[in-house]
C-alpha cells in the first residue's frame, strides 16, 4: 500500500505540473491549445502511473536443459496459483519430472518434410484405408450418428484416427503433464505449451483429467489426440473410448467451419478445417486423400 500511495503522491505533482504548464497565451487558440496540452500531460500521467502499478511479475524463464526445471516449476507454480489454479492441480505440476524423451521426440519431427508419396508410404496409408473402409462398416451406426450431429463424413474422421494412433492402438506411454510441463519450460515452443499446461492445470482442478494420465511424447491423450485446451473446448467425455474422440474429433472439424455436404479435398470448402487440425501440410494432404478413398472415392 506504500507503494500506491507513493505512486499516486508522484501523480499528484505531475497532475500539478501539468496544471501549470503553458500558462502565458495571447489569444483563444492559444488557449484552446495550451488547454489540449494540460489534458495530454496529465492523461500521460495518469497512464504512466497506472502502468508502473500493474506491471506484472517476471513470467517463469524457459530453459534449455534439465538443469533449470526444478526452479522453473517453483515460479510457475507461484503464477498458477495467482491466476487461481487449485492446490491439487499445483502439487500434481510439482510432482513432473523433465522428460527428454519428449525433447528429442520434439527435435526429431522429420516425417513433415517429405513428399506427399513418400509421407504416405511412411505413415502405412494403404493398411489406414483398408482398415478404415472395414471400420466404416463395422460400426456404420456410430458414424453415421456422428455425420448427422455434426455434418462430418467417416472418411477423414478415420483417416485421423488412423494416422494419429493407428485406430488406437499407439496413443503413447508418457507422462502427460510431464510432457507438457517439460515443454511449457523449453524455449523453442514456451508459450503454446505454456497455454496447454494452464488448461491442463484446469482440468485437473476439475476433475475431468487425471495427473496420471498418458499420452503420446508431445502430451496428447487419447484414441485422436488431442492436446488440454482442445479437450476443454471440443471434448464430449472420454477420449480412450473411440465414439467419444471420433465425436469430439468432428467437433472440432466443424467448429472451424465445417460444412455439411462440402468437399474436404484441397481448395474445397472443408479443407479449412482439416488445416486447422494440423499446421503441416503434407499431413492435410494425406487425411483428405486418405478420407476420399475411405469413402469410396480414388
Amino acid at each position: 500500500m506504500a507503494d500506491v500511495a507513493l505512486s499516486w503522491s508522484r501523480t499528484a505533482k505531475l497532475l500539478q505540473l501539468a496544471g501549470t504548464c503553458f500558462i502565458h497565451f495571447e489569444n483563444q487558440a492559444d488557449f484552446r491549445m495550451t488547454r489540449a496540452n494540460q489534458l495530454a500531460a496529465a492523461t500521460f500521467a495518469i497512464l504512466a502511473m497506472l502502468a508502473g502499478l500493474s506491471s506484472p511479475a517476471d513470467a517463469a524463464q524457459c530453459g534449455s536443459s534439465p538443469a533449470g526445471f526444478d526452479a522453473w516449476k517453483q515460479q510457475f507454480a507461484g503464477e498458477a496459483r495467482a491466476k487461481g489454479v487449485g492446490a491439487s492441480a499445483v502439487s500434481a505440476l510439482m510432482g513432473t519430472n523433465y522428460a527428454q524423451a519428449t525433447i528429442n521426440a520434439d527435435r526429431g519431427q522429420r516425417s513433415f518434410s517429405l513428399s506427399l508419396d513418400q509421407f504416405l508410404a511412411k505413415r502405412g496409408a494403404a493398411t489406414i484405408v483398408a482398415r478404415g473402409r472395414s471400420l466404416k462398416q463395422s460400426q456404420g451406426a456410430m458414424f453415421a450418428s456422428i455425420q448427422q450431429r455434426y455434418g462430418v463424413p467417416p472418411g477423414p474422421l478415420i483417416a485421423i484416427w488412423g494416422m494419429e494412433t493407428g485406430f488406437g492402438s499407439q496413443r503413447g506411454n508418457q507422462n502427460m503433464l510431464s510432457s507438457i510441463a517439460t515443454l511449457a519450460y523449453d524455449c523453442r515452443r514456451s508459450e503454446y505449451f505454456t497455454e496447454q499446461l494452464y488448461a491442463a492445470l484446469q482440468l485437473i482442478d476439475r476433475g475431468a483429467l487425471s495427473p496420471a494420465q498418458r499420452g503420446s511424447m508431445h502430451g496428447e491423450v487419447g484414441q485422436t489426440q488431442f492436446l488440454p485446451k482442445n479437450i476443454a473446448a471440443y471434448g464430449t467425455g472420454n477420449l480412450d473410448n473411440a465414439a467419444n474422440a471420433l465425436s469430439s474429433t468432428a467437433n472440432f472439424l466443424r467448429a472451424h467451419g465445417w460444412r455439411a455436404g462440402a468437399g474436404y479435398q484441397p481448395g474445397e470448402p472443408n479443407f479449412a478445417a482439416i488445416e486447422a487440425w494440423n499446421a503441416a501440410g503434407v499431413y492435410q494432404k494425406a487425411i483428405a486423400l486418405m478420407g476420399r478413398q475411405i469413402d469410396g472415392g480414388e
